[in-house]
């Protein structure tokens, strides 16, 4: 096969994915295809692209597309969905109810503390927890807000710290509001903190 037309297409590839931000497998097998080139030969392609493209989540993108703030937002969310992975499974050995969503959700009812905006710190209920966010139960609506939350680790006692925004605000009896929110960040992973318990506040 001449290398040249398969230099010719990953040239193409390379200047679709610039121009359109990131390549799928099936538009490397169109191009193929419009050189009457077989289309197997895709992963040669990625081959002679290497150093241009950068392959996430079954996506080719065009290395310069791939801003350092873009970088870090992906290592943050990464860092938080392992941890929240890791509470959930302490969660579900001990006592959490198992909901099979498509997020791994579980029913997780205990007090959290959170630290509002205005630095004022209140003891709210969870209700819900998975990688993708918590909602919790408090006696107002936090819609907008962002809330630090302290989460227990309860393997190794200490607490997590995450960046909270509420999307979403229902009320669910007379003072009492659901709130639904996703991590941003995790600003702090080990605190010397300890999270109000139960027979803290009683």
């Amino acid at each position: 096969m001449p290398r040249g037309g398969l230099d010719d297409v990953a040239r193409a590839v390379v200047r679709r994915a610039r121009q359109k931000g990131f390549v799928l497998a099936r538009d490397i097998r169109a191009e193929l295809a419009e050189a009457g080139l077989p289309e197997a030969d895709w992963k040669q392609i990625i081959t002679l692209a290497r150093g241009m493209l950068d392959y996430r989540h079954r996506k080719y993108y065009y290395k310069e597309s791939v801003s350092a703030p873009v970088i870090a937002e992906q290592k943050q969310q990464r860092a938080i969905r392992r941890a929240i992975r890791q509470l959930i499974r302490s969660y579900a050995r001990r006592e959490a109810e198992a909901e099979r969503r498509q997020q791994d959700r579980y029913r997780v009812v205990l007090p959290i503390r959170v630290q509002m905006e205005d630095q004022r710190e209140l003891t709210l209920l969870s209700h819900d927890l998975s990688v993708a966010g918590i909602r919790l139960i408090a006696p107002q609506g936090l819609l907008g807000q962002k809330l630090d939350i302290f989460l227990p680790k309860t393997e190794t006692h200490k607490t997590l710290r995450l960046r909270v925004r509420i999307l979403w605000t229902c009320a669910v009896g007379d003072g009492l509001f659901e709130n639904g929110g996703i991590y941003l960040e995790v600003v702090e992973d080990r605190l010397k903190e300890r999270v109000l318990s139960l027979s803290d506040e009683s």
